[in-house]
């Protein structure tokens, strides 16, 4: 695996203030998770496939669950923006696509002759 990708001192106290206080038991390294989340979503991983170095992916996929339906990262985007000087509206580009699992398939079948070269399926 290459380098783990992790937040700043800085990125993590301009974050820290809007957090939800912890209730018991102290969480794990928030610094940790949070960058774990971070990775999974910028590399567009299923939560399972997350490096080990981030800790275990239920605890990446919980938090991003139970601090995404409190609003946190709602909160953190706003200040953010707003701190930036930015418009109030934030959007979000994510685009995602799925192949069924015999579409490649098809190419070595000749279906597509203009792209596989191959001669067309009889």
């Amino acid at each position: 695996m290459s380098e783990v990708f992790l937040l700043s001192e800085s990125q993590m106290k301009r974050i820290r203030p809007f957090f939800p206080l912890a209730h018991g038991v102290p969480r794990v390294d928030e610094r940790r998770v949070l960058s774990g989340i971070v990775y999974v979503i910028r590399n567009g991983l299923q939560w399972k496939d997350a490096p080990k170095a981030y800790g275990p992916h239920k605890t990446l996929y919980n938090r991003f669950i139970r601090w995404s339906r409190l609003g946190v990262f709602d909160r953190i985007f706003v200040a953010q923006t707003e701190q930036a000087g930015c418009s109030k509206r934030l959007m979000i580009d994510a685009t995602h696509l799925k192949a069924h699992r015999t579409s490649a398939a098809l190419l070595k079948k000749g279906l597509f002759p203009v792209i596989s070269n191959a001669q067309k399926a009889v």
